[in-house]
């Protein structure tokens, strides 16, 4: 069996390293199943003349291959003529494998190193181990360099917007702000490459080669990237820095893939996108989620929280530091400074994304963009009037917290694909119901989260809805089937005292059944992913009106009468 699992080449900031780097993932089996002979004098050869590798197939011999993959790989590099490298070394959740990185500037070498430091692995049980080394590094020197990365280095200044929940409505919001400022904006996303917003290319931009899309584009003059988990992961941002970094926050999503199985892990993931903003910019962070909050250990560049608490630490520790902060101040979108007064921008009632302070994470979501926005040096002026005339609708934000009216039935159309999604969708429709209406809710998951988590929504949707079923998302069924998702969210609604929660095929079929059965005033909610498109037709063939401001702020009072 070869040692090599995996060989990653990672073109721009990731992880493990703020610059192009290669990932190995490789299996430790036979270092850890050889003998303390053999085990000593491969760590002799490698330059470790003092370890102790400890008995086979030991804690103590796992330990010990941690660190002596990492000092193979820098004996290779350096036998094969590269004088320094940095390593890293991780474990993972196997304990027969290991990763291992170290950056790169030639693409061809780089791989060559690669699968000769497997290949040296591969021969560790052997007798000639030594001579494994050698053999390998000459291959190495031998091998032609090719071509270096294609990392881009801005030419106009970059957001970038990270975070579990909350970055696609930020990034927008940004986006639109600029144009107010009558900037050409080109921002990528989950939905694709908008150049003045207009859609361009279609599809999940939200990594590198969204970046890539915009920043291509030669009328650009402000970009806004969407920055997610798995681009950071399988490829590195395809950016050199960033002039402005948001993080709007973490927490449990994804987890299970791609070695990140911790909110903690998850968040040292997203950090990577604060870590590589330039030193004279500012990092957008959420001072109400800790590990966010903890990243202005990892930034050069000058903290500005934002929170929806006047009161938090988090203003009072940044403002010391000579950073900003935008909170909420009797109801107004202000801004911090240090040793000023209070800046108030405009009444959380007339900026229409944040259903007049109803929706918390909206709230959030324009605490960071309205900092993002000034942070790049968009004007005052220009960030109070994109406030007031970003509308949650399918013009400014499909697929967030659209809303919709059908006869006497409101109808909210929301991505919610995580635990603080849901809850935040439902507290929504909760907060525009009338008296003595219901909830309905159309659950739908995709099928590459773990079953914990596709339980939790399970029970979500049962305890705080009156009527749920469940709509499929066939095209992210991800390796599962349609019967094994319904018995994970069915046995979480069971555990809240729910059962026999009814199934449809599509994310449609669950809307016409939900709707159909809803009685005036109740609020239908719909978990969408893949149907966008097609709900919105179903609205319109059946007299569904998008809400406008007005009708957001009627709903909202109805609801609290």
């Amino acid at each position: 069996m070869t040692s090599l699992v995996e060989l990653r080449v990672l073109e721009g900031p990731n992880l493990y390293f703020p610059r192009a780097a290669v990932k190995l993932t490789v299996d430790i089996s036979g270092l850890a199943a050889a003998s303390e002979e053999t085990a000593t004098r491969f760590a002799r050869r490698i330059g470790l003349a003092n370890a102790r590798p400890g008995a086979p197939d030991t804690g103590f011999r796992q330990l010990f291959a941690l660190r002596a993959v990492g000092h193979l790989v820098r004996a290779v590099a350096v036998e094969s003529g590269t004088t320094r490298l940095g390593v890293r070394v991780r474990p993972t959740g196997d304990p027969h494998r290991i990763v291992v990185a170290y950056p790169w500037r030639h693409r061809t070498r780089a791989e060559a190193m690669g699968r000769a430091v497997a290949d040296v692995l591969d021969a560790v049980p052997s007798a000639d181990v030594e001579a494994a080394v050698g053999e390998a590094a000459a291959r190495v020197a031998a091998s032609e360099p090719g071509p270096g990365p294609d990392t881009i280095r801005p030419a106009v200044p970059v957001v970038a917007v990270t975070g579990t929940n909350g970055k696609t409505t930020t990034s927008r919001m940004v986006a639109h702000i600029g144009r107010v400022d009558g900037r050409v904006v080109g921002w990528s996303n989950t939905d694709g490459v908008y150049i003045d917003g207009e859609l361009v290319e279609a599809g999940d931009y939200s990594g590198p080669s969204g970046a890539g899309r915009v920043l291509a584009h030669e009328h650009v003059e402000l970009a806004v990237t969407e920055t997610a988990r798995g681009g950071i992961l399988l490829r590195g941002i395809g950016l050199t820095r960033n002039d402005v970094s948001v993080v709007t926050n973490v927490t449990a999503d994804h987890l299970g893939l791609q070695g990140i199985d911790t909110v903690d892990q998850l968040a040292e993931v997203k950090a990577v996108v604060p870590r590589i903003t330039r030193r004279s910019g500012w990092s957008v962070l959420n001072g109400d989620d800790p590990r966010v909050f903890a990243m202005r250990h990892v930034t050069k560049a000058k903290p500005w929280v934002f929170t929806r608490d006047v009161e938090s630490p988090a203003i009072r520790e940044v403002l010391a530091d000579g950073g900003r902060a935008t909170t909420v101040i009797d109801g107004w979108v202000s801004v911090l400074c240090p040793d000023s007064d209070p800046d108030p921008l405009v009444e959380l009632v007339d900026v229409p994304m944040t259903l007049a302070g109803l929706s918390r994470f909206n709230v959030e979501n324009t605490l960071a963009a309205t900092s993002a926005a000034l942070a790049v040096g968009i004007s005052r002026e220009a960030v109070i009037e994109g406030l007031r005339s970003f509308l949650p609708d399918a013009e400014h934000n499909p697929g967030r917290m659209n809303f919709f009216t059908v006869g006497e039935v409101s109808v909210v159309v929301d991505l919610a694909h995580n635990e603080a999604g849901l809850e935040a969708l439902l507290e929504v429709m909760n907060g525009v119901r009338r008296p003595e209406s219901r909830l309905l809710l159309g659950l739908g998951v995709v099928g590459d989260r773990t079953d914990e988590l596709i339980e939790k929504l399970g029970e979500i949707a049962a305890r705080d809805s009156d009527v749920v079923a469940i709509g499929h998302k066939e095209k992210y069924l991800r390796g599962r089937t349609t019967e094994e998702l319904e018995t994970l969210m069915r046995a979480g609604a069971e555990r809240v005292g729910v059962t026999g929660v009814p199934a449809y095929p599509t994310e449609v079929s669950v809307l016409s059944a939900l709707v159909g059965q809803a009685l005036p005033g109740d609020v239908v909610g719909l978990m969408c992913h893949a149907e966008r498109e097609e709900v919105y037709d179903w609205l319109a063939e059946h007299c569904g009106t998008a809400d406008s401001s007005a009708d957001l702020a009627a709903k909202v009072r109805a609801g609290s009468d």
